[in-house]
């Protein structure tokens, strides 16, 4: 399933992940394990963020992907289900088949 990953990330600990040189490995990681369709990184509500869409296929390698942005960024972190346009055609075209 596509899902959408935000990553709120914590001013201090990204400052001192940035410093030790953790944020920009732990991105990479994130980056090579993930394959993400699209990686985005920016400010949202004040606090670094990164945006990545990927392929979640097991909902169960969600505590092994996401641990390292909660232990050493003290992040706030989002996952949710997104539709591409193709996606979206296609689910629109399915209710309106399923409607008659």
């Amino acid at each position: 399933m596509r899902v959408m990953l935000k990553a709120h990330l914590d001013t201090r600990a990204g400052n001192e992940g940035i410093k030790s040189g953790v944020l920009p490995q732990t991105v990479k990681t994130l980056r090579e394990t993930l394959a993400p369709e699209a990686a985005y990184f920016g400010v949202d509500e004040g606090v670094r963020t990164m945006w990545m869409v990927f392929d979640l296929q097991d909902s169960a390698r969600m505590p092994s992907l996401l641990e390292d942005l909660f232990m050493e960024f003290n992040a706030e972190v989002s996952v949710v289900p997104v539709m591409n346009a193709e996606d979206l055609a296609k689910g629109l075209s399915l209710m309106k088949a399923s409607r008659g």
